[in-house]
């Protein structure tokens, strides 16, 4: 066998294969490597500045009373400026409402633009609008909000509250559901949708019993991410929210000024009072420690989705 193989190539030249450090191909490739790796560095050295910095300066203040207590009035007499208990209350309570807006308007949104819309010209304009929506600032949906909510008393003659606080973060969470819920569905093969039909279900059956949970991995990360986002707004709730030093007790309170992490955090780093700004240390290092469970969270969502692809492939 060798033999016959040695007659059909003849005495064609080997080439040379081993790897030559010196060769100028080779240098500019492990200095174009050195120069990828550095600009990496920089780009992350800013999270990693911020999330040390936050840690060293919340951490001290950490203890069981602080999330337990009230924040106290500003004074330049005082040694301990209360707790933050209300706040990650309020901000719960908020981001809870801004997601019972938000994630059937969303999902429903996608639905449609994935299930229903044949390209035409309307389903255009709703993914033109969406990714205007994603890019406008923050604090013109509070602006938006204190417009046309706040200021007009239209919520049972109510001004600032957490529904309204609820409804300018619903609005910035609005874009990635919809992305993520329109993208996810697509992920769906056609052979289970006209597998379906074929056997007689309705449209709404398919994409109630039969889209809907083989996406619901993809959408539910799109909701993990559009709630991190939202509670770590902090303009469209001064718009809306605005601030409150007591707890809220009963659901009445979601008529009225509430309070939350992000704007605790604005107001207490604004004040002359060292008690006051160690709570908004201790505010951040709690705020950014939630935004990055619920990233985690969205990260081991994403890798069930990658798993459940994988596996749907190899089928």
């Amino acid at each position: 066998m060798d033999n016959k193989y040695k007659q059909i190539i003849g005495d064609v030249p080997t080439p040379d294969l081993t790897y030559k450090p010196s060769l100028a191909r080779n240098i500019s490739d492990r200095f174009l490597t050195l120069t990828s790796l550095v600009f990496a560095l920089i780009a992350i050295l800013p999270l990693i500045l911020i999330l040390s910095y936050v840690l060293v300066k919340g951490i001290s203040q950490l203890n069981l009373d602080l999330f337990l207590s009230l924040p106290e009035p500003p004074g330049d007499d005082m040694d301990n400026a209360g707790g933050i208990g209300n706040a990650i209350q309020g901000t719960l309570i908020v981001t809870t409402i801004a997601s019972l807006i938000a994630i059937p308007i969303g999902v429903g949104g996608g639905i449609f633009l994935a299930e229903y819309s044949k390209g035409d010209s309307f389903s255009q304009f709703i993914r033109f609008g969406t990714n205007v929506l994603s890019g406008v600032p923050s604090i013109i949906t509070g602006v938006f909000i204190y417009g046309v909510i706040v200021s007009t008393k239209i919520i049972f003659g109510s001004n600032f509250s957490a529904i309204a606080g609820g409804m300018a973060l619903s609005i910035l969470m609005l874009p990635t559901i919809i992305k993520t819920t329109d993208e996810g569905l697509k992920l769906v093969s056609d052979d289970l949708r006209t597998g379906a039909l074929g056997v007689g279900a309705s449209k709404f059956v398919t994409i109630t019993r039969i889209t809907l949970p083989n996406a619901f991995t993809p959408i539910a990360t799109g909701v993990v991410l559009a709630i991190a986002r939202a509670a770590g707004e902090t303009a469209p709730l001064i718009f809306t929210a605005l601030f409150s030093f007591y707890w809220s007790s009963s659901i009445d309170s979601a008529l009225n000024p509430i309070a939350s992490l992000s704007v605790l955090i604005y107001n207490f780093a604004l004040e002359p009072y060292e008690a006051q700004n160690q709570l908004a240390w201790a505010a951040s290092f709690v705020l950014v420690a939630m935004i990055l469970f619920i990233n985690l969270l969205t990260r081991i969502l994403g890798n069930l989705a990658d798993s459940k692809t994988g596996q749907s492939n190899r089928k």
